[in-house]
């Protein structure tokens, strides 16, 4: 908060007071965390007051010793999405493996919007109810990230490529790599047409893999097809029939998740076409399901569950003052399976 000069405006609990609506009375309780007021009104007043730009002096500070054994994340993702998708379960289960040893919980929320979500995340810092966060699922200028670079004494280690949140400690898989690599795979059995089906559009990631499949199939020669999903089955089949319906349909098909690749097998057999003779299929991030389904999907794997432990071991490290750093966890390769094949003739 500004006052117009280079000199930083105070904020004073009075303008605390006048904000969050209660008395000057209950702030000071508030901020110096004594009793007086419901553990709801204590809340309430700090994100006001974290929200205004107060800064608490050296006796408050001194008060923020205990620790709640518990790291937080929150997802702002459609509940029914995540009960379907397996990758973050997969990723929980990976985190589990380190904090379980070191008496660690994990306190896991589902957001409705990336407003909730953040405003979740001020109340877990000013409120101490989490010793430090992930950052999952971030966007482009992303206010998450810019919002703990701004509070360094919090721990915070977001699980995105280090362009995504810079002065943060970062823990990434190299997706563009991937998706060369899926590119160049599928042309180089003959296909000239190939889709991707995307995730949201706004996330830094769904951003990369985008560049990097529009320049491979340029430089390969190949015809590209972006289509648009919010990773549910529902719109990766509905994505996928659009795209069959058109003029020119593709020959391939890269997905951003496993549950809409599996999905599309129903969109094909519906449309009289069969995997790999007629389509070719590639689904992102492996599973089990991909290894079961008939015909098995080819898939750019990776150690998911790898993956959330080592995102776990550098949220320790932060909060062991580390100092920030981007940490590449992995590449994930194709593991070709039956849903590719040649390009069909004629």
């Amino acid at each position: 908060m500004s006052s117009g000069s280079s000199t930083k405006h105070t904020v004073t609990v009075a303008e605390i007071a006048e904000r969050a609506g209660v008395s000057v009375g209950a702030v000071s309780f508030a901020l110096n965390g004594r009793k007086g007021v419901s553990e709801r009104t204590r809340a309430h007043i700090l994100l006001v007051a974290d929200e205004l730009g107060w800064v608490p002096g050296a006796a408050a500070k001194a008060l923020k010793t205990t620790t709640s054994n518990s790291f937080g994340l929150v997802l702002a993702r459609d509940p029914k999405n995540l009960g379907v998708e397996s990758f973050y379960m997969q990723f929980i289960a990976g985190m589990e493996t380190e904090l379980a040893p070191r008496g660690y919980g994990l306190l896991l929320q589902v957001a409705p919007d990336e407003a909730s979500q953040l405003k979740t995340l001020r109340r877990w810092r000013t409120t101490k109810r989490v010793d430090g966060t992930l950052l999952v699922d971030l966007r482009v200028d992303d206010p998450r990230a810019a919002y703990f670079a701004e509070h360094p004494e919090f721990p915070a280690v977001a699980v995105a490529d280090p362009s995504a949140a810079p002065g943060l400690t970062t823990v990434w898989t190299d997706d563009a790599q991937a998706m060369r690599e899926a590119v160049r795979a599928l042309a180089s059995l003959g296909h000239r047409r190939i889709a991707r089906v995307a995730g949201l559009s706004a996330l830094a990631h769904t951003q990369i893999r985008d560049a990097a499949f529009l320049d491979e199939t340029a430089k390969l020669g190949c015809d590209a097809v972006l289509l648009r999903t919010d990773y549910s089955p529902e719109q990766g089949t509905e994505a996928t029939e659009q795209a069959l319906a058109s003029d020119g349909r593709p020959t391939a098909f890269v997905y951003d998740n496993d549950i809409m690749a599996v999905a599309a097998l129903g969109a094909f057999a519906r449309a009289g076409l069969r995997c790999p003779d007629d389509v070719s299929v590639i689904a992102w991030d492996d599973s089990l399901i991909c290894q079961h389904v008939v015909p098995k999907l080819s898939a750019l794997s990776h150690d998911v569950v790898a993956f959330g432990a080592h995102a776990a071991r550098r949220l320790f490290d932060v909060q062991s003052g580390a100092e920030p750093k981007p940490f590449l966890d992995s590449t994930p390769s194709l593991i070709s399976r039956e849903s590719i094949g040649p390009v069909p003739v004629g």
